[in-house]
């Protein structure tokens, strides 16, 4: 998830709940829109403040736990979650395998090139590291990762390419960032988000607020609009300027007038944990699914 609540909250898995949102939220088919979205900003507390690194599961190691994103490689055009169990490699047969037997706890994910991974979130238990990575970056899908700027700082939860520009929301301060560089970052917004989505470098970013509301970002001024429309959680761009988003029912939208107008394409089985939209199709998942569409949105396949 993307945003946080001030304060220090622990989430206890009661019977009867939703195993993603603990006790904050009863899983019952008619749970309020607003009440998963508040679970959900219960939750990203806990994950920043209370999970400073990952513990391997106790079930199957292949099984991919919690999704927190998911990127396709151009390199292969295979898909990639990042979970908080690690990342895993998806093959073509939808079977899920461990990348460099790492359980790094990847928070925010994202792909910029073939082979080329931005993330953050916190260290295998294993690794000697801070407990927040600040920004991190693989050139080798996944192999090995490298500190680029806020290790030990920043706990990014969302990270978006805008051109040659990048978007990071980090969870620790509630703050979203942008830089050119990847090492120095300009402050654009204080607030809690759940996801944010970039267009060209130079038009604002469209985000979703801690209420599910879209608004637009004036990156230079750090103002907001509001833009209406149905209440959100995540949101992606195709490359032709379409914006598309997932309700917390799992029901895809689609707007091409930059939000102010949304039509409904399909949905996916579930409430969504990730959203991203490549050259190679669109992919949604849920807390522990994730799922293909070829036809923008419209139907959609399992792949994990």
């Amino acid at each position: 998830m993307s945003f946080l609540v001030p304060g220090r909250t622990k989430l206890v898995r009661l019977p009867g709940t939703h195993p993603h949102l603990g006790a904050a939220v009863m899983y019952r088919p008619h749970v309020a829109l607003m009440s998963i979205l508040v679970g959900a900003a219960l939750l990203t507390s806990a994950c920043a403040k209370d999970t400073p690194a990952t513990a391997p599961p106790a079930d199957d190691d292949t099984s991919v736990g919690h999704i927190h994103g998911l990127g396709v490689d151009p390199a292969d055009d295979s898909l990639y979650v990042a979970t908080h169990f690690g990342l895993f490699h998806v093959d073509e047969r939808g079977r899920p395998s461990r990348v460099a037997d790492r359980y790094q706890d990847t928070m925010a994910f994202t792909v910029v090139g073939p082979g080329h991974f931005l993330g953050s979130g916190h260290p295998d238990l294993r690794e000697d590291l801070p407990a927040h990575l600040g920004l991190i970056e693989s050139t080798d899908a996944g192999e090995t990762w490298k500190p680029l700027a806020l290790q030990g700082e920043a706990d990014f939860h969302i990270l978006e390419p805008a051109g040659d520009a990048l978007y990071a929301y980090d969870a620790t301060s509630g703050s979203l960032l942008r830089t050119e560089d990847r090492k120095t970052f300009d402050d654009v917004f204080q607030g809690p988000l759940i996801s944010v989505a970039a267009f060209d470098e130079g038009d604002p970013p469209i985000a979703t607020d801690g209420n599910g509301q879209l608004v637009s970002i004036d990156a230079k001024t750090g103002q907001t609009r509001e833009l209406g429309g149905p209440t959100m959680m995540y949101l992606d761009t195709t490359p032709d300027g379409t914006l598309a988003g997932i309700d917390p029912d799992g029901v895809v939208r689609v707007s091409t007038d930059t939000g102010r107008t949304w039509r409904q394409a399909g949905s996916i089985d579930g409430q969504p944990a990730a959203f991203t939209i490549s050259t190679q199709g669109w992919y949604a998942a849920t807390e522990t699914a994730a799922y293909r569409s070829t036809d923008d949105g419209v139907t959609w396949s399992r792949v994990l």
